[in-house]
């Protein structure tokens, strides 16, 4: 007797030995290689103004008064809701709605196309304009709505507004609380505007190489997903299935042995 057990725990032990090899792989982020090691990992992003960003302009110059034709506020406050961190929220009023052709309808200077610019080019581009009405001008802009958003199998999902215009995939899962033990990582869905055109991305988020992955950085208005894996589907599909029936059968076995019980 003893000697068919031992086989049998031996057996038992490698197939542990095997699953736990193989949720490794399915959690564990960044496991193909050393991160010290990465080539062609981007390190800096500069977002490109787009249709639908909200922009903040403030105008400066040598003599305060000069400007205020050029704000929609007075010079010295900010144009930007309240936000201690990141968060979800609605941007301010008080700001330029870049249209769909890449403009906004700025004060005295009339329409700008910044669509398709970073924020040193728009600033430079504005700058040269009101150097013929301003004694050494100065120009601030901010992306007032800079917004992701996240789905799926994450512990928190939503749409978080992005106060510093710069955040990186893992960030964002960050804010998202992570993925559940559940979420598949290793085909992550980036799904992002380009052109009026939506492109997908899938991300490998257990390979290194998606540091230099295009989505990387994150840009405004990029929404993941992060969809369940094979057996969270499977389990789902068998409850939705078999769920009704194993309830049924559970009543009726504890009404059977209540009734024999009496």
């Amino acid at each position: 007797m003893t000697q068919r057990i031992y086989p049998l725990l031996l057996i038992l032990l490698f197939m542990a030995g095997i699953s736990a090899c193989n949720t490794h792989q399915k959690l564990v982020y960044f496991q193909t290689g050393q991160l010290d090691s990465l080539a062609g990992v981007q390190n800096h992003y500069n977002p490109v103004f787009q249709p639908d960003d909200f922009l903040s302009i403030v105008v400066t110059a040598q003599e305060p008064e000069s400007v205020i034709p050029f704000n929609l506020i007075s010079v010295g406050t900010t144009t930007a809701a309240s936000n201690n961190g990141y968060s979800t929220g609605i941007p301010s009023s008080n700001g330029y709605l870049i249209d769909q052709e890449g403009n906004v309808q700025f004060p005295i200077l009339g329409s700008l196309h910044v669509g398709g610019m970073n924020r040193k080019e728009a600033v430079e581009m504005l700058q040269n304009k009101l150097k013929d009405y301003l004694v050494n001008p100065g120009v601030q802009m901010q992306i007032l709505n800079y917004k992701v958003t996240l789905l799926g199998d994450v512990k928190n999902p939503g749409t978080f507004k992005i106060p510093n215009e710069r955040i990186t995939l893992l960030e964002a899962i960050g804010l998202a609380g992570d993925l559940n033990i559940t979420g598949n990582r290793k085909n992550v869905l980036v799904i992002r505007e380009e052109n009026g055109t939506k492109k997908e991305y899938r991300i490998d988020l257990t390979a290194k190489d998606f540091f230099a992955s295009p989505v990387y950085y994150l840009r405004q208005n990029d929404v993941v997903y992060v969809e369940p894996n094979a057996t969270a589907r499977s389990v789902s599909t068998l409850w939705r299935t078999t769920g009704g029936i194993f309830i049924s059968l559970t009543s009726l076995v504890i009404t059977t042995i209540v009734l024999i019980t009496r």
